[in-house]
């Protein structure tokens, strides 16, 4: 059955997202660039190497494990649904277009505010750069160079979808490469990769790693985001699954040495690693190159400018596709006539992430970033943990599901919420105690709108069951 023409869509005569215009080497940009693997060394590690101290390295392995498991589900429903709305079609046909809704909803936060997280990491890396060279910026002069960064973005996914793809992975493979290169070298001055303290396995704290794993599973969010592009690509049928499992394996192994060998740098001063804003920078400094910190601030820079443009795709594909039925604006579902890109929905991204970003600067650089990062982990842990139970739910509609899908499933949906009771349970200290409040409001305010758009326009949310894209 379908009901298409039911909801109001852009005539057909109107232009369309560019079809098979990314190859997989460009999906994997995608995913790669939104996780920013560079980040974590240059400066989430410092949170979980303070809650798990020496067995950080262990703690992201267990979340590399959870993630790869995570990715299995989401590679199964890309494959079956290579939509532009992506979450939200994969929960809508599954558990109806209201949840389908609210999961498209919570994941457009989740990106948003990783697209601020980034951006107000810019000044503090550009900040320190310049320190480098005795510089020193004020908040005026980082709020312009923010602003900037934030433009710079917009108009590079309002172009070329292809181009900005493209740009991605080849600034991760830099920065990436670069901060090998500099491990290299920590390593070589250590004159052994053998650590005792972090591979006694027994005498670490168990406990602590596990407090750290809800942050660690925020290190590799973003390895979805290749979804979010289905409608672009050449095979999705292929290409998703292996770049959102690839790119999770990849991070999840990355994290896990670069973890064991900061660590291991840094020596007896692990302490001192957990409370760092550089971290990177002061594991090199102790191995006596401190002079790779105008380096290692470049590379971080490289990457910062990555993960905006990836967030950017993804969230501008969500709102395209809310926009096309009438969930959102119908204005956000037009596609540029010339550039074939979602250009409303991407000038709407970089307004929001420039409005949020300016008004949280007043709250410090460094303690906004940890705050908007905290509430985009709670979209994307959320979306998860529904994924990871409408995959076998979705598979057995057609009666392809097995009982490993299941058990994929349910090992999934357990981690993701042992990693949302972990956030809540002991209550984190204030204000981060506030933020799940301020991420429940806001999906109250979504679940309000599309209760009034069920009762105004029910053929609406009939749609969805039926002809998702058209």
């Amino acid at each position: 059955m379908s009901v298409e023409g039911a909801v109001p869509t852009a005539d057909r005569s109107d232009p369309r997202l560019r079809s098979g215009a990314l190859n997989l080497v460009e999906m994997i940009g995608q995913s790669l660039a939104v996780i920013a693997p560079t980040l974590t060394p240059a400066l989430n590690i410092s949170v979980v190497a303070g809650l798990a101290g020496l067995g950080s390295w262990l703690a992201f392995l267990i979340g590399t494990l959870g993630v790869v498991i995570v990715a299995a589900s989401v590679g199964s429903l890309a494959a079956r649904h290579p939509e532009a709305g992506s979450y939200f079609v994969y929960v809508g046909r599954s558990l109806g277009p209201f949840a389908g809704a609210l999961a498209g909803w919570a994941m457009i936060s989740a990106y948003l505010c990783t697209g601020v997280t980034v951006s107000l990491s810019f000044p503090i890396f550009l900040a320190d750069l310049c320190g480098e060279f005795g510089l020193r910026l004020g908040t005026a002069p980082m709020c312009v160079a923010m602003l900037l960064f934030v433009a710079a973005v917009t108009f590079a996914a309002y172009r070329d979808v292809k181009l900005s793809s493209r740009a991605g992975l080849v600034l991760e493979v830099i920065s990436v490469c670069i901060m090998i290169g500099i491990t290299a070298l920590i390593v070589r001055a250590r004159g052994t990769v053998i650590d005792p303290q972090q591979l006694q396995v027994a005498n670490l704290k168990l406990r602590a790693v596990f407090a750290a794993l809800p942050f660690v599973i925020f290190c590799f969010v973003g390895f979805e985001s290749a979804a979010t592009l289905a409608k672009e690509s050449t095979n999705p049928h292929r290409n998703i699954p292996i770049a959102v499992i690839g790119c999770a394996a990849f991070a999840g192994i990355f994290f896990t040495l670069m973890a064991y060998l900061m660590i291991f740098g840094i020596g007896d001063a692990t302490a001192a690693l957990g409370t760092s804003s550089a971290p990177f920078h002061d594991v090199a400094a102790r191995a006596g190159l401190g002079w790779t910190a105008t380096i290692v601030y470049a590379a971080a820079l490289i990457s910062v400018f990555a993960c905006a443009l990836a967030c950017v795709n993804a969230a501008s594909r969500l709102l395209y596709s809310m926009g096309k039925y009438r969930f959102l604006h119908g204005s956000l579902g037009r596609v540029h006539a010339q550039h074939l890109t979602p250009h409303r929905a991407i000038l709407l991204c970089g307004a929001l992430i420039a409005s949020c970003s300016t008004a949280l600067v007043p709250l410090g650089f460094l303690d906004a970033f940890g705050y908007a990062g905290t509430v985009a982990s709670y979209g994307f842990v959320s979306v998860y943990l529904a994924l990871c139970v409408v995959a076998p739910m979705d598979l057995r509609k057609t009666g392809e599901m097995r009982v490993h899908h299941v058990v994929i499933g349910l090992l999934g949906a357990a981690l993701m919420s042992f990693v949302i009771v972990g956030s809540l349970y002991p209550q984190p200290a204030y204000p981060y105690d506030r933020l799940p409040y301020i991420f429940l409001i806001y999906l109250l305010v979504g679940a309000a709108w599309f209760a009034v758009l069920k009762r105004r326009s029910p053929q609406t949310l009939l749609a969805i069951q039926h002809d998702m894209e058209g």
